[in-house]
Formats: structure tokens, sequence, C-alpha cells
């Protein structure tokens, strides 16, 4: 079986280990979402991996509502990511670029007071991360089936202006309760036209997202997140294997580069007794590379490996800490821990400050 510093080819992406940076929203770039030189700083450090996926970024403003996140919808953000890329490809680095619509998660505060859009009319429980503050989650509006076209099209604009910033590939941000989730799960998606009701039906748009982008991009530069778990920003589905099995199996006949997953590692916390791992069932009908994400470390990523659960392993907040983690599993060494307060600060600290092992006298 492979080791985690073996290469592996992504579609076109040749990466040289399977050690992938996870998608971490970081809350650095400006109010208006134009990328900073602080990121650029950020990205080169973590170069080593074999792939970085970027934090998620906007596809539109409508689609964008974290204070401080990125967006590639403008030419302003298309120039501030070229020196982020520039420098990953500069240390032999690979990236590509996590495209993003928050669906009914974007408060209305960034809208202009507009409500966001779902699939369904409904509202997101808990508060949404606002630039005055947390506040309740407003009610969204139901997409219009005419609107769809529309939505298409801003993925393809963003697919464009990341291939102009330079990145190797995108990823379609298809999980964790955002607008392609909602659309997936039946606890979001309430609609009864084409879109809604049947599997089929609810895994539509993920397909038609995911053909607009490889259309743009090729699809051997596309991949796609998922995250087959239980309830994740209120959105859940009564019956997720199925659904999930049928989205990698729709995903696989596109052909495209990789499909990543956020799904209960070894110390999880969404997998419970109604919510089974569904990974297995889905390496069975997705026949590219497959990465894991969620709570690995170095051992428990190669045993992934080993057991021939993924061909890659995605890791996230153990990336925040270490921005040298292939060399840090490469030598075996301890890794350090990331201070929770700062992942969303705007400062260096708790960002570009983590030591690499021979700054923390551990070569």
């Amino acid at each position: 079986m492979p080791s985690l510093l073996d290469p592996i080819r992504i579609g076109a992406i040749a990466a040289r280990n399977r050690v992938f940076m996870a998608p971490l929203t970081r809350g650095r770039a400006t109010r208006a979402h134009v990328p900073t030189p602080l990121m650029v700083e950020y990205y080169a450090q973590r170069a080593g991996a074999g792939l970085i996926l970027t934090e998620a970024t906007g596809i539109s403003r409508e689609g964008l509502g974290w204070p401080y996140a990125p967006g590639i919808w403008s030419t302003e953000q298309v120039e501030a990511w070229k020196p982020i890329v520039r420098a990953v490809h500069d240390q032999g680095g690979r990236i590509v670029c996590q495209l993003w619509h928050m669906g009914r998660l974007v408060h209305p505060d960034f809208l202009d007071g507009a409500p966001p859009v779902s699939p369904s009319a409904s509202t997101a429980p808990d508060a949404a991360h606002t630039y005055a503050g947390k506040k309740p989650y407003a009610e969204a509006r139901a997409l219009d089936l005419a609107e769809i076209p529309r939505l298409l099209d801003d993925y393809r604009h963003a697919t464009r202006n990341a291939l102009a910033a330079g990145f190797d590939g995108v990823q379609v941000h298809a999980a964790n309760g955002y607008l392609i989730d909602e659309f997936l799960r039946d606890g979001v998606n309430r609609r009864t036209d084409a879109y809604g009701g049947a599997i089929e039906n609810r895994v539509r748009l993920l397909r038609e997202v995911t053909e607009a982008v490889a259309s743009v991009a090729g699809k051997e530069r596309t991949g796609v997140r998922l995250s087959p778990n239980g309830l994740i920003q209120g959105t859940d589905d009564s019956n997720p294997e199925p659904l999930f099995v049928a989205a990698a199996k729709a995903l696989s006949e596109l052909g495209i580069a990789f499909l990543e997953m956020r799904e209960p590692g070894p110390e999880g916390t969404f997998g419970t007794a109604n919510h089974p791992p569904i990974a297995p069932a889905m390496r069975r009908v997705f026949h590219g590379p497959l990465i894991l994400n969620s709570d690995y470390d170095g051992r428990s990523g190669q045993a992934a490996l080993d057991a021939g659960h993924a061909d890659a392993i995605a890791f996230g907040r153990t990336f925040i800490a270490n921005p040298d983690l292939p060399a840090r599993i490469a030598a075996d060494a301890p890794l350090q821990k990331d201070v929770a307060q700062t992942w969303y600060s705007q400062g260096p600290e708790g960002y570009v400050d983590y030591p690499a092992l021979a700054a923390a006298g551990q070569a």
C-alpha cells in the first residue's frame, strides 16, 4: 500500500505526497472579501502539502456571508489571489480553489438586507457570524427554478477567475450544510420540482454545478467536497447512505479528478448510531482518487491508506499549527496544537507564527 509520503496523480495534477491540506476558513481577507498579503505567507508556509485545498472562497456576493472570507468573483480578488498561487508554486506546491455558495447561511447583512437563497424557504438554527457580531439567521427564500441557469453561470465565472489567478484546479464545495448540501438533503430540500423529492432530483444541482465547472476547468482539474455525516448546521437527511452513494456514483460518471469527504475519522464527532460511516459504500461506486478528512494524524491517516479506505488524507486543524506537516510526519515528530481563539482573528497571531521543525528545535 502507498505511504502518505508517496506521490499521487489527481487528474491533471501531480501531487508530491498524499498529505493534503483541507479547506480552512481563517478570516484574513478584507471586508470586501479581497485576499491580503498575509495570506501569501500563510499558504507559502504550507506548500509542502501534496495539494492545498484553499479556504472556502465565495463565487458571488450572494453566496458569501462570512466576515473577512475571500471571494473569487471580481477582478480585484483575482489579482490578489495571483501572488498567493505564485508563492505556492514557487515552493513546488499545488493549490486548487474551493468554490463556495453558503446558501441559507448567508445573513441578510451581507446582502443589503435581502434574504439568502436555499432550495426551500427555511431558517438555519443558531446564529450567523457578521461584522456586527453574531445574529440569528433569517428565513431564506426558495431559489426560483428560473434562477438556476444564473447560478450555474456564477460557478462558471468563478472557475474562469480561479484559472486566471493561476490555480491548478477547483473544488466544488458541496458539503457542511451550504447551498448544494441543502439541495442534497431532504431535511432542508422540500421542493416538488425537478430539484426536489426523489434522490435523483436532489442530486441534480450537484451534477449540474460540477458539469458547469468542469466545462471551464476540465474534468481533470475539477474536484468535489461532500460531507456524508449527520446533522450539520441544521442540515440533515432521513436516509443518507443511498443519497450519498448516488451522489458519488453521479460524480464518478462525470469523471472528475477527485472526491474529498469530511466524515468522521478515528476520533470524529459526527458519526452516530443513526449515521454510521458512508464513505466505504461511496468508495465502491466512485472510481477516482478518494480523499478522506476529519480528525486524522499521521499514523491514523497512514492506517486509512493501508486499509484501502482512501488514496490521500486531507488534514485540517493539524495543518493550522504545523505548517510543515509532511516533514513532521516523515520524521514522526510531535505535532503542535492549534489555538482555537485565533482561528478567525484578522492578524498574524495563530496564523503565520507557528514554528516549523527546525525553528521549534525539533529537527
